[in-house]
């Protein structure tokens, strides 16, 4: 048996809060603190030196904020995953901050078992978002672009599956699936598998976040 713990870089221009996570963190016997920064340029040369598993990044600090270091550490370093945790909820933050890469979204009145569970899931490779916050993520710009047409991998979706694809995306459970089309939830879970394979997609929160500009292509 395994004892490798998930190795975590703290990211925050308040050294209190940066000593509160710590305390609580090292207190789940599988995370372990490698390492602090207090801006977004500290935390890119951190992240290069220590090499962590995930980095739980701060919005708004100076030098360079929370948005432009999770674009850097993304861009630079595709294994590592950025969790966002700050106390800012704006619509313009988190849609930024997940479309830039970063594999979560919490603020920081979130639990601390709350938290350590997002930690694992993340580190699986899952997406993990406050409450709340899936909508904000998948809000489009006050302008954006109208698709026209389909992309291909959309395009090659069945209509059960398309049909699947927009109750996800407007926050459908598996159940609530289920009864709206009349199948069964096994049949749902299929679908899914089937519907991320082809989109290449880690989960349900990002197939929603992907196939929003696209609904009304879909409903057509």
């Amino acid at each position: 048996m395994t004892n490798t713990k998930i190795r975590l870089l703290l990211v925050d221009d308040h050294k209190i809060i940066r000593e509160g996570l710590r305390s609580l963190l090292e207190a789940k016997p599988d995370l372990e603190v490698v390492g602090e920064a207090e801006n977004g340029q500290e935390a890119i040369a951190q992240v290069a030196t220590l090499q962590p598993d995930i980095v739980l990044m701060d919005v708004r600090m100076p030098i360079m904020d929370g948005v432009a270091a999770t674009r850097e550490i993304c861009q630079q370093f595709k294994a590592i995953k950025v969790l966002v945790l700050t106390t800012f909820d704006d619509d313009d933050y988190v849609s930024q901050a997940m479309r830039l890469g970063a594999k979560g979204y919490l603020l920081k009145d979130t639990h601390s078992d709350d938290l350590a569970t997002a930690i694992r899931a993340i580190y699986k490779g899952y997406t993990q978002m406050g409450p709340g916050l899936l909508e904000k993520a998948i809000a489009l710009p006050t302008t954006p672009p109208q698709p026209t047409q389909l992309p291909p991998e959309l395009a090659g979706l069945t209509p059960r599956e398309r049909e699947v694809l927009c109750l996800i995306a407007k926050g459908a459970n598996n159940r609530e699936i289920a009864q709206t089309l009349y199948i069964s939830e096994r049949t749902v879970k299929n679908h899914i598998t089937s519907i991320l394979s082809q989109l290449n997609l880690r989960d349900r929160t990002q197939a929603a976040m992907y196939v929003s500009a696209f609904l009304p292509l879909l409903h057509s």
